[in-house]
């Protein structure tokens, strides 16, 4: 069994019906994408193990197979772990990247493009909610005070109303915050196939009758996790948010799991600088207030399959993000 959703039977049903090209070899998972007006493909490997090198041979092969320029691989490899200042990987399994990489000719490289982010909170839900409400902030404290005074209900629903509500929602605090995001028919699918397989679980806010938050929660293995949010500018008073993880994570803990993975967190700030800048900043701070472990996983690389065209792509990849962003 793997040990990440995204490597789940029910994720690739689900991107198989998005028409994604999905591909399971050795117990791995991969996607390939087609290249608009070309007859190539892009290859993904999300939270996969530690590669090594009979993987990377088999991903060859196949990416040869499927005519992709490259495969983009982030692995599910924990290498640092800011709580206990150690490094989850060994010296040797990180001597082997370094070897992989030669080994390659330079074909296995950091990636031009992350698509997860290198850095992701994690709550030990091992711990006791006297624990875990110690060692939070005392804003984060005080903000679950004032959403439970002013009455908000956070429970479990899957109902269809509750789900149409995260999709108003979704769209609400997509066109808010400007980011780019999945579309209507990404969730519909996703929560269609991934809900049934007992992967997905939908969770609401109320307050006055009126869903204020809504989060899908997947559960796996040992481990909850948070991919989809969205939340109203209505009612901000009420704090229905941070109280909405927190329930989130207490009903994690009686269920037994061991870990609440929040999906995403900028990293530490660098020498001598800050991240108070960065757009993601208000959400990470948000996440940190709870003081969860900072981790950091190996990082994302692309095995490149077609260096001419790789080089092509990278360079006309970068200059459609940076419109995109205008």
């Amino acid at each position: 069994m793997s040990d990440h959703p995204l490597q789940s039977q029910a994720w690739g049903q689900f991107r198989s019906e998005m028409g994604i090209d999905v591909v399971r070899i050795h117990d791995w998972q991969l996607t390939f994408h087609k290249i608009p007006f070309t007859p190539f493909t892009i290859g993904y490997f999300p939270k996969g193990p530690m590669p090594t090198k009979e993987m990377l041979a088999a991903l060859d092969t196949l990416g040869k197979q499927k005519r992709a320029i490259f495969i983009q691989l982030e692995p599910n490899v924990v290498c640092h772990c800011e709580e206990r200042n150690d490094a989850a990987i060994s010296q040797e399994q990180s001597d082997e990247i370094a070897s992989l990489i030669a080994r390659n000719d330079k074909l296995l490289r950091l990636s031009h493009h992350p698509l997860f982010t290198k850095y992701t909170f994690i709550l030990d839900l091992t711990k006791s909610e006297e624990e875990l409400l110690q060692v939070m902030h005392p804003k984060t404290r005080y903000n679950i005070k004032v959403a439970q005074k002013h009455g908000v209900v956070v429970k479990e629903d899957n109902s269809k109303e509750a789900f149409e509500a995260y999709l108003a929602l979704s769209r609400e605090t997509t066109n808010r915050q400007g980011f780019y995001a999945h579309n209507e028919t990404y969730h519909r699918r996703m929560w269609e196939i991934l809900f049934p397989a007992g992967i997905a679980r939908l969770w609401t806010a109320v307050y006055q009758e009126k869903i204020l938050a809504a989060w899908i929660i997947f559960v796996w293995k040992d481990t909850i996790y948070y991919p989809y949010g969205a939340s109203s500018r209505k009612h901000r008073e009420t704090m229905a948010p941070t109280l909405l993880l927190w329930e989130i994570a207490r009903w994690g803990k009686r269920q037994g799991y061991k870990a609440f993975d929040l999906w995403g967190a900028l990293g530490p700030p660098p020498a001598g600088g800050s991240i108070e800048n960065a757009p993601w900043y208000g959400f990470h701070r948000f996440k940190q207030g709870f003081n969860p472990s900072l981790i950091e996983f190996m990082g994302s690389y692309d095995l490149i399959l077609n260096p001419l065209l790789y080089r092509i792509y990278t360079i006309a990849d970068k200059i459609r993000w940076q419109m995109l962003k205008k």
